[in-house]
């Protein structure tokens, strides 16, 4: 009997080809995302992708999983009914940068601080790539996009750093080009109980890399590989070293703290006078 392949099993191919410009870095999350479900050899039909609006949201149509397609921003939130009315699902939600942390900031943060049971994968390729390349939370400051045509003057956001602070129990980030940890970490992340956020580093040419004149899509994976710096290196490296630096790598695993739904279910059978 031959064996099924990844691919087979988890796309839908009477969807593809995808929308996805040449180059884009999109569907190498998305081959790390299915090879890590993969991995941790849960029940396909017990699994829910989530998805807002944005380039990196339309992977959910390409994937054959239950799941959502919601509006733009509120992808954690559609996530978090979901995980509530069945605790046994596993709900990944797929979003982009601005997506999760812009319109969808206050889900986000909110989702860490409970420590709900879902996994997020935040495509981050520092633009709104579907609607023409406009500037986004993660926007580098001096970086040209759309908006910001002679400069972004904004600070960005740190996702992990963000993620963190607000409560995520797991938190990691990995780049495009480091394919393989980034799989790993998204399959860590599926199995951890509690909120888990991965980072994707991606990359955009069409619009964020020929804006910034940082070359084809080949020169700015290239560049990633460049900028990355593992974690336990960088733990040996100063401020000043890490400068212009990618630090990749696992920055949270917690876990001690009690998930969110298994708190609801305590409160409710309290409620009800069992315990």
């Amino acid at each position: 009997m031959t064996q099924q392949h990844v691919f087979d099993k988890f796309l839908r191919a009477d969807k593809l080809p995808h929308m996805w410009c040449p180059g884009c870095g999109n569907g190498i999350v998305i081959n790390s995302l299915i090879r890590a479900v993969e991995k941790t050899g849960i029940d396909q039909n017990k699994i829910v992708v989530v998805a807002g609006i944005g380039c990196s949201s339309r992977a959910n149509g390409y994937l054959d999983f239950c799941g959502l397609h919601t509006n733009h921003g509120r992808a954690i939130a559609y996530a978090t009914g979901v995980k509530m009315h069945d605790p046994d699902l596993k709900v990944i939600v797929v979003t982009g940068d601005g997506d999760c942390t812009a319109i969808g900031g206050n889900h986000f943060i909110h989702a860490c601080r409970r420590n709900i049971d879902i996994t997020t994968v935040v495509f981050n390729n520092d633009n709104y790539g579907m609607t023409g390349g406009q500037y986004s939370p993660t926007t580098p400051t001096g970086a040209k996009t759309k908006t910001t045509v002679y400069g972004n003057i904004d600070d960005p956001f740190d996702i992990c750093k963000l993620a963190e602070t607000a409560g995520a129990s797991f938190v990691a980030r990995s780049t495009v080009y480091h394919a393989p940890l980034l799989t790993n970490l998204i399959a860590q992340a599926i199995l951890h109980k509690g909120c888990a956020v991965v980072e994707a580093v991606s990359t955009c040419p069409t619009l964020f890399g020929r804006l910034n004149k940082k070359g084809d899509a080949a020169e700015m994976l290239i560049n990633l590989q460049k900028e990355s710096i593992p974690l336990a290196q960088a733990a040996k490296m100063s401020e000043e070293e890490l400068t212009g630096k990618l630090v990749i790598g696992k920055f949270v695993e917690n876990k001690d703290r009690k998930e969110y739904t298994e708190r609801y279910k305590e409160l409710m059978a309290k409620a009800k006078g069992v315990i």
